[in-house]
C-alpha cells in the first residue's frame, strides 16, 4: 500500500472522521464503521485532505482536466481545498464548482455555484463516501443539463466495499451505469488490513469489532470486501 494511502487512514482516525462502533446509516443499514467528512472542520484538516484528493486524483486520472465539481453540500468545501491542493502541488490551475440544492434566481443565479461549466470542459466529481450510488443519480442530470462534457472520473475518500443498489460494489455500479472510472482515496479493505497490521499498544480493532465487520461484509459486502 502507498504511503500516502497509510498516512490518509492515520489522519481519518486522528480526525475523528473513521469510526468503528454501532451506527445506522442513511440506508438504514446497521453499520460497526461510519465515515463523516462533516467532522473535517479545521484549515489544517482541510488542507490535509485537499492534498489526499489531489494526489488520489493525479495517481488516478492525471490533471488533464478543467473543472472540479464537488456536490452540495459536502462536496463544496472538498472541491475547493483540493482545487487549491492541485495548484499548490501540481502548479496546475482547475476550476471549482458545486451544485445549489435550490437554484438562486438573482444575482449569480442558477444552479451552480463557483465556475460555469461550459461545452467541452472535462469535469472531475468529488464525494465524500458513496454507499448506494444515489447521489450520482441526482448529480448526473445537474451536470448534463450544463452542456457537452466529459466526465474524467468520480473520487471519493473511502470505498465501503459494500453492495449499492444491487449485487455489485457502488463504485463498480456507477462504472457500469454512466461508464466514467470511479475510485477512492482507500478502501474498507486496505483500511482493515493496515489496521490489522498495528502493534498490539497502537491496536484499533479488537476481536470483537473484526467479528462484527466480518458479519457486515457477509451480509453486504460487495466482491473485494474484507475478511471475506
Amino acid at each position: 500500500m502507498e504511503a500516502y494511502k497509510q498516512d490518509f487512514i492515520e489522519f481519518m482516525l486522528e480526525s475523528r472522521v473513521l469510526k468503528f462502533g454501532d451506527f445506522t446509516l442513511k440506508s438504514g443499514r446497521k453499520s460497526p464503521f461510519f465515515m463523516n467528512a462533516g467532522a473535517y472542520v479545521t484549515g489544517t484538516q482541510l488542507r490535509r485532505l485537499g492534498q489526499f484528493y489531489a494526489q488520489a486524483i493525479h495517481d488516478s486520472f492525471g490533471l488533464d482536466f478543467d473543472v472540479l465539481f464537488g456536490p452540495a453540500y459536502k462536496g463544496i468545501p472538498l472541491s475547493v481545498a483540493t482545487a487549491m491542493a492541485i495548484s499548490e502541488m501540481y502548479g496546475v490551475d482547475v476550476r471549482y464548482c458545486s451544485n445549489r440544492k435550490e437554484a438562486k434566481d438573482h444575482g449569480d443565479a442558477g444552479i451552480l455555484l463557483g465556475s460555469p461549466i461550459h461545452d467541452g470542459d472535462r469535469v472531475v466529481m468529488i464525494e465524500d463516501v458513496t454507499t448506494s450510488g444515489k447521489s450520482i443519480q441526482e448529480t448526473w442530470p445537474i451536470l448534463k443539463a450544463q452542456g457537452e462534457i466529459e466526465i474524467k472520473g468520480l473520487m471519493v475518500s473511502l470505498n465501503r466495499m459494500e453492495r449499492g443498489q444491487g449485487t455489485a460494489g457502488a463504485l463498480d455500479e456507477i462504472r457500469a451505469t454512466y461508464g466514467f472510472p470511479a475510485e477512492a482515496i482507500v478502501t474498507m479493505t486496505e483500511v482493515c488490513d493496515y489496521l490489522s497490521s498495528l502493534p498490539a499498544d497502537r491496536a484499533v480493532l479488537n476481536d470483537e469489532l473484526k467479528e462484527a465487520i466480518r458479519a457486515y461484509y457477509a451480509q453486504y459486502g460487495a466482491e473485494g470486501a474484507p475478511w471475506q
